[in-house]
């Protein structure tokens, strides 16, 4: 997305609130009306990160990454243009526009909503999740960053889990029962569609107790290759291909977050997924358990064992992960973390078996 389009679409957010604001009557109070009707959000993660990572082929060349990184600076305005009606406005300042869609509630209450522009798409648990309150500094499981898009995916692209498209979402049964239907582009994001396909999606959560929700979610679609994968070597850049996904999750939490308080809440937390799909002729599953668990004052422990094989009909494909750290939440939504990962490479990953030891500040508000 251009800069002119960055600043046309902010303009007509608050052309749109402008004029709402001034059919409302109160004119002497539309600067502090104004205000009340837009809210701003922001969060900032950088850490240092160390691999000792060795090659398995030839030499076995050593690769000691031992780096500083900013990973996120993303900045988001959501303009309240009606009871009913909302705009929002998301950009990564390390990376590109992540999102901009506008939200119509239908219904009196939260049965149905109307959603339409560039978003967070609903496959799987964690992909809507924000990485602010996520446990993991790598942020998602491999399976989640593959099979959402929220990682390296050689095939469709970095698109952080965000596609452009038409969604439909709602709370039923007193809020015992959460749906989501979407109909997407499948490009991901600030790409115009390679193909004339739209991608489904459809994700389906029960509530029974507070605490506690089960989910399940599928992905139709098709692709347009834009890159190519050594473990799919039968899709070449530019092929349409079949893109399905699927996934089965639980996550149990003692307390809710409030919006702007992880610290107060604390919660000791469980979550489970797995993960599958099929790119063209090749199958991929994974899946994760992680856990938070408070320990004393406003310190956590975490804890995530997960798996990803990229190509299930070839041995080697695969990598598992097992993760151990400490979090400490000194303000609001601001955390210190710490986290060392075992990562254990199939046959077919160009790297044998490594640590890799992270650190991470995450500033929020």
């Amino acid at each position: 997305m251009s800069t002119k389009q960055t600043l046309l679409l902010t303009a007509v957010a608050i052309m749109m609130n402008t004029t709402a604001i001034a059919q409302s009557g109160n004119s002497g109070d539309w600067t502090k009306d104004l205000a009340s009707r837009i809210t701003f959000n922001g969060y900032a993660q950088a850490g240092w990160s160390y691999q000792n990572s060795r090659d398995k082929a030839g030499s076995g060349k050593q690769h000691n990454m031992n780096s500083y990184n900013l990973k996120r600076t993303l900045l988001w305005a959501k303009a309240r243009i009606t009871d009913r009606w909302s705009f929002l406005f998301m950009h990564d300042f390390n990376s590109v526009v992540q999102e901009f869609y506008t939200d119509y509630r239908v219904t009196n209450s939260k049965a149905m909503t109307v959603r339409f522009g560039q978003f967070k798409h609903s496959y799987s648990m964690e992909n809507p999740l924000s990485p602010t309150q996520l446990e993991l500094i790598d942020v998602y499981s491999q399976a989640v960053l593959y099979l959402a898009g929220e990682g390296p995916d050689p095939l469709n692209g970095v698109n952080y889990g965000r596609d452009q498209g038409l969604m439909v979402y709602g709370d039923l049964l007193q809020n015992k029962l959460h749906y989501e239907l979407a109909l997407m582009s499948g490009q991901g994001i600030n790409r115009k569609d390679g193909n004339n396909q739209k991608d489904v999606i459809a994700k389906l959560e029960v509530r029974p107790v507070d605490g506690l929700r089960i989910a399940g979610s599928g992905y139709l679609g098709t692709g347009h290759a834009v890159g190519t994968a050594a473990w799919n070597p039968d899709v070449a850049v530019g092929d349409n291909y079949k893109r399905d996904r699927y996934s089965v999750g639980v996550e149990y939490k003692t307390l809710p977050y409030s919006p702007g308080q992880y610290k107060e809440a604390r919660p000791a937390s469980i979550r489970a997924e797995w993960l599958g799909g099929k790119d063209g002729d090749v199958g991929s599953r994974g899946g994760y358990v992680t856990t938070c668990i408070p320990l004393r004052g406003a310190l956590d422990l975490v804890a995530s064992g997960e798996t990803f094989d990229r190509n299930t009909k070839v041995d080697g494909w695969d990598q598992t992960n097992l993760t151990v750290g400490l979090q400490y939440w000194y303000y609001k939504k601001c955390r210190v973390q710490l986290q060392y990962t075992r990562c254990l490479c199939g046959d077919n990953i160009s790297l044998k078996d490594y640590n890799w030891l992270q650190a991470q500040v995450q500033v929020a508000f």
